[in-house]
Parts: C-alpha cells; sequence; structure tokens
C-alpha cells in the first residue's frame, strides 16, 4: 500500500513482533506488465486487463460468482448487458455485475480491468501464472463469500464522483461479496523516500495494480527457521499498466517514482475484515453486509 506513516489504517495489519513459523514455505512475489500479460491470478481473484477499443463487445461468459470492473480517468465508456437489461457506464468507480452471463459493449478507446473469483470454470485456466497456484497457497485464507448484498441481484455501479473528499482519509474502499477495491489517490511526483510505510498482512495477498506512473515495490521475506528458504529484499520498478501481487507475511511497501503523475488501486480476495470494521471506511457498506 501507499499510506504514510500517519495515516491510521498503515498500522492496521501491521505486525512488529515475530510471529511463529508455521513451517509453510512463504511465496514469492510476483510482478506483470499487463500489456504483456493481461490475465493473471492471486489466490481467489483472476485480474484482466483489457485495452479495450471502440465497438469492441467483451464477452464474460457466465460467471458462478460476481464480477467487478475497475473504471479508471483513462477507461472508455461502456455499456454492461445482462438478461436484466443494459447499465452505461461513462465515469470512473467499480461496477458489480451479478452471477450469470453478461457482456461490455465499448463506446471508446482505453484500458478496462475486470476481477473474477479464482475458481470459475469459465476464467481459472486463463492467467498467465495459473501454474503458480497449481496447489492452494497455504498462508493464504481462501475466499468464503460474503453475505449476499441488501436488494437482491442486479449491476451496481459506485462512481467515485459521489464521494465527498473526506480530510484524513486516503482512498476510496468499495467491497463485494468477494473482493475489496480501494482507489488510492494520484500523486504528482514522487514519494518522500522519508516516509514510507513498511508493514505486514498474516493471511492475504494484495494486488497492488498501477494504472499512472511508476513505482518501486519494497518487499521483504522474514527469515524462517529453514534458511534454505530465505530470500534477498527485493526492490522491483515496474512501469504501468502493471500489477503485484504481494503475498503474506512479507514486509512491504511501494514508493511512486514518477515525476508525473502516479496511482495505485489495491486489490483484495476475499475483503478485509480490518477495512470493513472502520465506521465509514467502505463507502457501499450498506449495500453488502459483513459476515
Amino acid at each position: 500500500m501507499a499510506y504514510g506513516k500517519d495515516d491510521p489504517r498503515s498500522s492496521l495489519a501491521t505486525a512488529t513482533a515475530t510471529r511463529p513459523d508455521s513451517g509453510d514455505a512463504i511465496a514469492a512475489a510476483q510482478y506483470f506488465d499487463l500489456r504483456e500479460h493481461p490475465v493473471v491470478r492471486a489466490q481467489n481473484v483472476i485480474l484482466v486487463h483489457t485495452d479495450a477499443k471502440d465497438g469492441d463487445d467483451l464477452d464474460n461468459g457466465t460467471v458462478e460468482g460476481e464480477l467487478a470492473i475497475v473504471v479508471t480517468g483513462a477507461s472508455p465508456a461502456f455499456t454492461v448487458l445482462t438478461e436484466d437489461g443494459a447499465t452505461k457506464v461513462d465515469e470512473p468507480g467499480l461496477v458489480v455485475v451479478p452471477p450469470g452471463a453478461s457482456r461490455i459493449s465499448v463506446h471508446g478507446d482505453g484500458p478496462l480491468v475486470r476481477l473474477i473469483e479464482a475458481t470459475d470454470p469459465t476464467w481459472r485456466d486463463r492467467p498467465a501464472n495459473a501454474a503458480a497456484y497449481a496447489e492452494d497457497h497455504p498462508r493464504v485464507a481462501l475466499l468464503r463469500r460474503w453475505p449476499e448484498p441488501v436488494g437482491g441481484k442486479g449491476v451496481r455501479f459506485y462512481p467515485l464522483s459521489a464521494v465527498p473528499a473526506e480530510p484524513g482519509r486516503f482512498g476510496r474502499i468499495f467491497r463485494t461479496r468477494s473482493f475489496m477495491v480501494n482507489f488510492l489517490p494520484e500523486q504528482r511526483g514522487p514519494r518522500d523516500l522519508r516516509k514510507l510505510s513498511p508493514h505486514t498482512h498474516d493471511d492475504f495477498e494484495q494486488l497492488s495494480l498501477a494504472v499512472q506512473g511508476e513505482y518501486v515495490h519494497h518487499i521483504r521475506t522474514p527469515w524462517l527457521t529453514d534458511s534454505t528458504r530465505w530470500r534477498e529484499d527485493e526492490h522491483v520498478r515496474v512501469g504501468s499498466p502493471s500489477v503485484a501481487i504481494i503475498p503474506p507475511p512479507t514486509v512491504h511497501t511501494s514508493a511512486a517514482s514518477d515525476p508525473e503523475m502516479n496511482q495505485l488501486i489495491d486489490i483484495f480476495s476475499p475483503p478485509r475484515v480490518d477495512f470493513s470494521e472502520k465506521p465509514g471506511w467502505v463507502l457501499n457498506a450498506d449495500d453488502y453486509p459483513m459476515p
């Protein structure tokens, strides 16, 4: 994540004490240029990046769980088509599409990012890194869908423009039954290297999606009792569009490095309980109750 140390969110999943060694191997971090590898996955989520063109008809297939569409300032307008009708989207935000068959009719050029449950039969064999998850990673909690949304089945769109500015809040967080997406604020210029926020997560992966600019992901793997599994620290520079898949319980932080505009979007599956327990943080919590 890119939270500063003065942001209370940076401490929610931070460990200051050494954890007992479970004996399970710590997975390696993964980095993907999404122009070269447009379909990749983590334990519980598949990320599909499409450089859409005007007139494209994107078939989502018939998915068993909800599908989410991450819409950025560079994304084109589009219409989501389901058996229940059509929903047009022409501004940044998060779209949640209910289970079943759906398509996307594109009205311009630009990137679209879709999130799909990793076990979905239509998509599970397509990721470039599918072999990395031939077996479940033992340190990552498996997805159990959260409760059904209030109001039942339907396409939902959460525009960023509907979220008023609020001092002290960095990022705009939405969740579905299976995913949590945090739109971090755009940052002009490099991050202050004296104000990074290294932290860890106990049992969930973080997908850091770079949609503008350039970042350096800093990752440190804790030492286990088996020294043959130790790794050197990583300082990996990535451009955009790219995604870094950061495994638990590595210590990690990210620093914007482009002199122009930089933006990350953080993705988690299942949704984070710690963020969800903070009043007002999850902006669509009324639609998506906690377990």
